[in-house]
């Protein structure tokens, strides 16, 4: 019998990560419930969750220090639960790390269906090489190898770990090279099952993307002003 994947469920509202709990072990996943910032990061090196469901308003220390503190440690998926909609605090929340964002109150099944999205785009990752073989959906380029199998990244020799979905917007744009790509059509490609995010989802990660993969003389990640973006093979 193949292991359930393990979810941390850190909110400080019992009831709140109690109805969570029950909806994902129905779903067959394995939960531990944490009701603040400072326990979840004790438990989060014991427990070794497969993704991680992070409430940003936690007594003491707030949900945006746990997800700057848990990316140091690992990149484990995360997806925030907030009862504040505003950009700003998706945005910030994107911006250190966080897979996806919530909005409060939710409904059970889009929950369960952003659950598995996010862990159907991480799973597979394999561990680190410092020269694997490429096999699958991959893309070529001199110091960089997008492989959308494994999940890997490979620049100038060494793996770059990045969350699925900045691999994912990374290989989209270098599989179409100099091809531009509205904001629109990236967050239906990339985020997909309706997402309700908004267009400054993609500027957050791009923006990481290029703090990752530093200027090359090859190609680059280019902003075409007024449309959007495009990975741009100099000639």
């Amino acid at each position: 019998m193949a292991e359930r994947q393990k979810i941390m469920i850190v909110d400080d509202d019992a009831s709140i990560a109690e109805l969570i709990s029950l909806y994902l072990n129905k779903e067959c996943y394995d939960t531990k419930i944490v009701g603040d910032g400072e326990e979840a990061l004790r438990e989060f090196p014991q427990y070794k969750p497969d993704l991680v469901l992070l409430d940003l308003m936690l007594p003491g220390m707030d949900g945006y220090q746990v997800c700057r503190e848990m990316r140091m440690l690992s990149d484990t998926p995360v997806i925030m639960l907030s009862a504040k909609g505003e950009v700003f605090d998706k945005v910030l929340g994107l911006e250190l790390g966080a897979d996806d964002y919530m909005i409060k109150p939710f409904d059970s099944k889009e929950l369960v269906a952003r659950v598995k999205a996010v862990l159907r785009r991480y799973n597979g990752r394999g561990g680190r090489q410092d020269a694997p073989e490429q096999v699958g959906e991959y893309v070529e380029y001199p110091d960089l190898t997008v492989n959308l199998t494994n999940y890997s990244v490979i620049y100038k020799g060494h793996t770059v770990e990045m969350p699925p979905k900045e691999l994912e917007l990374l290989y989209f744009l270098a599989a179409s090279p100099n091809q531009v790509f509205t904001r629109e059509q990236l967050l239906d490609h990339i985020w997909g099952y309706e997402y309700l995010g908004d267009t400054r989802t993609v500027d957050v990660h791009i923006k990481r993307l290029r703090e990752k993969l530093d200027n090359n003389e090859h190609w680059s990640i280019s902003t075409v002003w007024g449309i959007g973006y495009k990975f741009e093979v100099k000639k």
